[in-house]
This record gives structure tokens, C-alpha cells and sequence, in this order.
């Protein structure tokens, strides 16, 4: 067994950082569309009419599992000496980032999920990116090249069309079906946004911090504020599913891949590539879940998507003009506090 774990260590220290980026992509851009076909997978094994594998049973167990990837993985980091340097202050900001990315992100997300099409969500999703850069300007004082402002405008344009046309185009089809994709539309806005201020405050408050002692707190934290939010709102029998051993066994698929090993990977090839590579594997992400969509929900994108979605790509490739053109200095304080970009699984 061990020989076993040496190898594959060893062919994993092989591995390119690209490699690692590129399955990370992957991975983040199947997780809408796997979060959604699991819970159609539930709603075909009902336990006593109820779906074992609601969202909100997702978003629970599978940060449970997660978490038991993530104590196994950065297990070193858990030590007593690490804890203690820990400042008052930066136990606020693990707390209020668990908060925002680890429970209000991915439950706004989850709720987009079940009121719209997972091309939407990811659509719409877009609006993270420009909103960093616009609060990286405002609140930060950065610098930002001309080429990335404009990529982001351009970007958040798309998604202005998106909406824009999809709601005429649908609101002359039938009215419920817009009202149903507006609701939709703004919890994807709700989790973008939320993602993007956390993605601020990370970048401000944790950069001392032990990454894998930041994960494992962050998931930890945002587990345990989930869980009280939703027994707050919708009662405890709304878990009562929770350890059902049908959810468990996709949860434990769900979040060892999903969730731990996209983000081992994505964290792993940060550290061995260049910015220029970690930005222009960041960009192919929507274009993965647009993918991901189509082969495992068989979901075909409409018009109106198609239209916004162009331009969100050209808004994308502007800002690859301008983040390759940066100066290599900044591009490597730049390389580890890259915001989020969309729903990762947490």
C-alpha cells in the first residue's frame, strides 16, 4: 500500500501546474450541472415523499465530506502552535469569509439552481469578476490597465444583454416562465456579489494566514452557520434526510471531487504556474459549465444566451489582453488572491 502512495505522490509531483489547472476548470464548471442532476436523482428516490437529496442536504453533507478530505490533507497545518497565532481579528475575518463564500454564495446559488437553468446561473455568475475589479479600484486604490477596465464593462454588458433579452423574448412566450427565471437570475446576482466581497476581504485580511487552515476553518464555520440559518428558517425537519445512506453515498463522490479535489487541484496549480496561465485557465470556466450544461443535463443554450455569452467572452479575452500585459511584479502579488470565479462546490 504504501509503495502504492509513493508512486502515485510521484506521479503527481510530475504533473505540470497547467495539468492541475485544467482539471480544476473541469471540475468547477461540472459542479452546477452535477449539483442539479443529484438532486434529480433525489427527487426519483423519494424517502416518505421527500427528496433526500434536496439542495440544502447537498450544501450540508457535502461540506461535510469535504471537510473530512480537507483535515486529512492540511492535517499539519491543524496544530496547536498555527491556531494560536491567530489574532482576534483574523478569526473575525475567517468568520465573516465562512459566512459570505462557505453559506450566503453557495445557498444563493443552490436556490438559482432550482429556479433557472444552470446556464443562467453561470451566465449571470459573471458579474463577480468586474465587481472585484471595480471594488479593488475603489476600496484597495489598485491600478488597473485600460484593457481590463474595458474587458469588464464588456463583460458585465453581456450579462445585462442576457437578462435583457431573455426576459422580453420569455415574457412574451409566458409570463410565469420570466418570473421564474428573474427570481433565478437574482440569487445568481446575490452569489456573485457575496463571492466577490469575500474574495475583498480575503485578499485584505488572510494573507498571513496558512491556506489549509483557512480552508478547513472557512468550511467549518460556514457548515455551522448554514446548518442554524436553515433550522432558523425552515425547521430541523428540514435535515431529516441528512444521513440518509443514499445521500451519503453521492455526498462522499460529491464532495471528495467536487469540493476537495478541485480545490487541491485549482491550489496546487496556482502554485506551480505563471499569472498569465492561472488567468487564461480561469477564463475557460464558464465555458466548461456551459459544456458541462449540455452533456449531463443535455441542456442547449438559447439565444439569448448564446448572444450574452459572446459578448461576456470577448469581455473575457480584453481582460487577458490586460492581465498579460501587466508587469511581471504585479502579476505575481496578483497570482494568489484571485477571486473566485463562480460557484466551486463551497
Amino acid at each position: 500500500m504504501q509503495e502504492i502512495f509513493t508512486k502515485i505522490s510521484s506521479f503527481s509531483n510530475r504533473l505540470p501546474g497547467q495539468a492541475y489547472l485544467w482539471i480544476a476548470v473541469l471540475i468547477f464548471g461540472a459542479a452546477n450541472a452535477v449539483t442539479r442532476r443529484l438532486t434529480e436523482i433525489g427527487s426519483q428516490n423519494l424517502i416518505d415523499g421527500r427528496n433526500p437529496i434536496s439542495f440544502c442536504n447537498v450544501l450540508f453533507v457535502g461540506n461535510l465530506c469535504a471537510l473530512l478530505v480537507l483535515l486529512l490533507i492540511h492535517r499539519q497545518q491543524l496544530q496547536l502552535s498555527y491556531v494560536k497565532q491567530l489574532s482576534r481579528q483574523d478569526w473575525l475575518s475567517i468568520a465573516v469569509i465562512a459566512l459570505l463564500s462557505a453559506a450566503i454564495a453557495p445557498a444563493a446559488t443552490f436556490t438559482a439552481l432550482s429556479k433557472t437553468m444552470v446556464t443562467n446561473v453561470v451566465l449571470i455568475g459573471r458579474i463577480e469578476p468586474p465587481l472585484f475589479l471595480a471594488l479593488s479600484v475603489w476600496l484597495l486604490r489598485e491600478r488597473i490597465n485600460s484593457w481590463k477596465i474595458i474587458g469588464a464593462i464588456v463583460s458585465f454588458s453581456g450579462v445585462l444583454v442576457t437578462v435583457f433579452l431573455q426576459s422580453i423574448w420569455e415574457n412574451m412566450m409566458a409570463s410565469n416562465i420570466f418570473a421564474t427565471v428573474g427570481v433565478g437570475g437574482i440569487y445568481a446576482a446575490i452569489g456573485a456579489i457575496t463571492l466577490a466581497i469575500s474574495s475583498i476581504i480575503s485578499k485584505t485580511r488572510l494573507s498571513r494566514i496558512p491556506l489549509g487552515l483557512f480552508m478547513v476553518f472557512r468550511t467549518m464555520l460556514g457548515t455551522v452557520f448554514f446548518f442554524f440559518a436553515a433550522i432558523y428558517l425552515y425547521g430541523f425537519y428540514h435535515f431529516m434526510d441528512a444521513f440518509s445512506p443514499f445521500l451519503w453515498q453521492w455526498m462522499l463522490f460529491y464532495g471528495g471531487v467536487i469540493i476537495a479535489l478541485g480545490q487541491i487541484c485549482w491550489f496546487t496549480g496556482l502554485k506551480k504556474s505563471t499569472s498569465s496561465t492561472v488567468t487564461i485557465a480561469s477564463a475557460f470556466n464558464p465555458v466548461a459549465a456551459v459544456f458541462a450544461a449540455y452533456l449531463i443535463l443535455g441542456e442547449l443554450p438559447t439565444l439569448s444566451q448564446y448572444i450574452g455569452g459572446a459578448i461576456i467572452l470577448v469581455g473575457i479575452v480584453l481582460s487577458q489582453i490586460g492581465n498579460l500585459s501587466q508587469p511581471q511584479q504585479i502579476k505575481n502579488a496578483a497570482k494568489d488572491t484571485e477571486p473566485d470565479t463562480g460557484f466551486r462546490g463551497v
